[in-house]
């Protein structure tokens, strides 16, 4: 290995990154879905400095993400046709959130947060993730479209690899626009659906679920999972939820759940988790963001073990997916 230029290129991957996080914001390769286009035509379509947007396309052509196919022309590689916005798995929404100034600015305080434990977003923003998007509903949208992004990702994973068909009814708590329910409601056409998240996010989810056809079996609620969720479930769903919060938030989160939760119910958590990570740079970088963005944590088996615990629960098994999520399942402690 060269040492060198290992270190230089973990130095400039922010340079990667915003550059990806642009191609995703112009929606450069939903513009060659069809084929090369010229840079003028770009220019065009995006409203942008074509000089400026040949260099960009430069860059992204050295990463890999598009190619020169002569003639001032660029096309998509694979992973540039993967990148577009109907891809199967699509990430752009994720690139669109992870650039925006007010989490990359956050991000910055990284050192911040390693000298103090503190979070560095409410270091740079005066007030926690949470606080700045029901204040900022344009960025509240661009988060949604990312938390979507990663569910996209997942979901068809986590429904392969978790039988939720013995279930009537399955509460998806923090569930956002609602694509990880729509994706087992459509797997399993005799379960019904309880979407719960935040009224404005919440609002949101009507249309995908209309869209998948699972609207008709589907409430959405809106309300705080610190106060109350719906009861009757038969399965409360957390996924990427509790690794946003503290230990101590979580705990009032779960107990919020188990409160709602009959005694033969089951609690599923779906996270990744550090001790059995497939994919360990990710996991990693993702508790990073964690410490400077939402003020959580990844964590391991037995941290999850414990939390659920305090919270009246027992940790009964662990499912592995094809992804790089966990489905954690717990019981109530009898």
């Amino acid at each position: 290995m060269d040492a060198f230029r290992e270190l230089h290129r973990l130095i400039t991957g922010y340079q990667v990154s915003q550059a990806v996080h642009v191609a995703a914001t112009l929606g450069l390769s939903d513009l060659l879905a069809d084929g090369p286009r010229s840079v003028a035509e770009l220019a065009d379509a995006t409203r942008t400095d074509a000089r400026s947007l040949r260099r960009l396309m430069r860059g992204l052509v050295a990463v890999g993400l598009y190619v020169d196919t002569g003639d001032d022309r660029f096309a998509n590689t694979e992973l540039g046709d993967a990148f577009r916005n109907d891809a199967p798995r699509s990430v752009a929404g994720w690139a669109r959130f992870v650039g925006r100034p007010f989490h990359w600015q956050a991000y910055a305080s990284l050192e911040h947060s390693v000298r103090t434990g503190e979070t560095g977003f409410a270091a740079v923003h005066g007030m926690s993730l949470w606080g700045y998007l029901a204040e900022h509903p344009d960025e509240q949208n661009v988060f949604d479209d990312a938390m979507t992004a990663l569910s996209r990702a997942v979901a068809d994973a986590v429904v392969d690899a978790y039988d939720f068909g013995r279930f009537g009814t399955v509460v998806d708590v923090g569930g956002g626009r609602g694509l990880l329910l729509s994706a087992v409601l459509s797997r399993y056409p005799s379960v019904e659906g309880v979407l719960f998240d935040r009224p404005d996010v919440a609002a949101g989810a009507h249309q995908l679920l209309a869209a998948a056809g699972v609207a008709q079996r589907c409430k959405v609620i809106g309300g705080s999972f610190f106060e109350a969720v719906p009861a009757g479930g038969d399965v409360y769903v957390l996924k990427a939820v509790i690794h946003d919060w503290s230990d101590a938030e979580s705990v009032e989160i779960l107990r919020t759940c188990r409160r709602a939760m009959s005694a033969s119910g089951r609690l599923l958590l779906v996270e990744q988790l550090l001790d059995l990570s497939p994919d360990p740079v990710r996991t990693a970088l993702s508790d990073l963001t964690m410490l400077v963005v939402a003020g959580g944590q990844e964590r391991t088996t037995d941290e999850y073990r414990s939390l659920l615990s305090a919270s009246g629960f027992d940790l009964t098994r662990t499912f592995a997916t094809a992804s790089d999520v966990f489905v954690i399942e717990a019981a109530p402690t009898q």
